[in-house]
């Protein structure tokens, strides 16, 4: 496991690089919401969907620096993500990753531009010529992302999410959501790397399989960080889950492990078709369960 504790350090030091390339800071009257946008895409993080579209990339041995920009569009998505989250019409966070969350270090009008705005510029790069010489290539790309961010994906899930404050949802219903709001945006993060790899439809098939497993194991351990995380590890505020029904509430503590360590043996089943270029892939879903941040 220190191998992949290494590995995801030297990828999380590699996308920040490559993060602060692509989002300079720039002068003029708009300059707060790039420095909003920096302040929010650069607070660090476990950076797990760069780390898996590199990892899912190199399976086809396709080349890190298209790798890499690809990663970093993810990022942007998963940060807006999160920057709206935060919004007191959503979830009401004050911190993220130890830090003010963006509405508080900046205001709310501000959060919403530069959460608008690092969405808007994943799918600039996705769709530069530099991110993949081949145009197919990257309107798959394009398309895989505007799929799994919208309505279909991690905005219907999180649709899903408000909803449950007031309606009681059963356990096939909290599935559905995670898929949606969590899993999405994983389940892009590695097919990216097969889109980028040309890969076979029998591969693309595993490596979905995979990321189904692994974004619902993601999912209960974090359920299960919200009721008995450290506030200090984790960057963030814990029981904020409140009344809502998560998959801790409706299979008891036990169970929920017994379920994430189910999903994490499965989605290494899954890689049994790869050689050993799937090594990290293969300890990651341990790793996310046992996690404590």
């Amino acid at each position: 496991m220190a191998v992949l504790t290494a590995e995801m350090a030297d990828v999380a030091s590699s996308i920040d690089k490559a993060l602060e390339a692509l989002l300079p800071p720039v002068d003029g009257y708009e300059a707060q919401v790039f420095e909003a946008m920096r302040y929010a895409v650069l607070a660090g993080g476990k950076r797990l969907r760069p780390f898996l579209v590199l990892a899912s990339a190199a399976l086809f041995d396709v080349p890190t620096a298209r790798a890499t920009r690809v990663a970093c569009a993810l990022e942007c998505v998963h940060t807006y993500s999160l920057v709206h989250d935060d919004l007191p019409c959503m979830d009401d966070d004050d911190l993220r990753r130890g830090m003010p969350t963006t509405h508080k270090k900046y205001d709310e009008a501000t959060a919403v531009l530069a959460g608008d705005a690092l969405l808007t510029l994943a799918f600039e790069i996705l769709a530069d010529e530099a991110t993949h010489h081949e145009p197919l290539v990257r309107s798959e790309l394009v398309l895989s992302l505007a799929h799994e961010a919208g309505a279909h994906g991690m905005v219907g899930g999180q649709m899903i999410d408000m909803l449950a404050e007031t309606m009681k949802l059963d356990i096939g219903a909290v599935t559905r959501l995670q898929q949606m709001k969590t899993g999405a945006l994983i389940r892009c993060s590695v097919e990216a790397g097969a889109i980028m790899g040309r890969a076979t439809k029998d591969q693309k098939h595993a490596l979905q399989n995979y990321a189904h497993d692994l974004g619902l194991a993601f999912q209960i351990a974090d359920d299960l960080l919200d009721i008995d995380g450290d506030p200090a590890e984790l960057g963030k505020a814990v029981g904020k889950d409140g009344d809502k029904e998560t998959f801790v509430t409706l299979l008891g503590e036990e169970r929920a492990r017994m379920q994430a360590t189910m999903l994490a043996e499965q989605a290494v089943i899954h890689l049994d078709s790869f050689d050993d270029k799937a090594e990290l892939l293969r300890l990651l879903p341990h790793f996310v369960i046992n996690r404590r941040s």
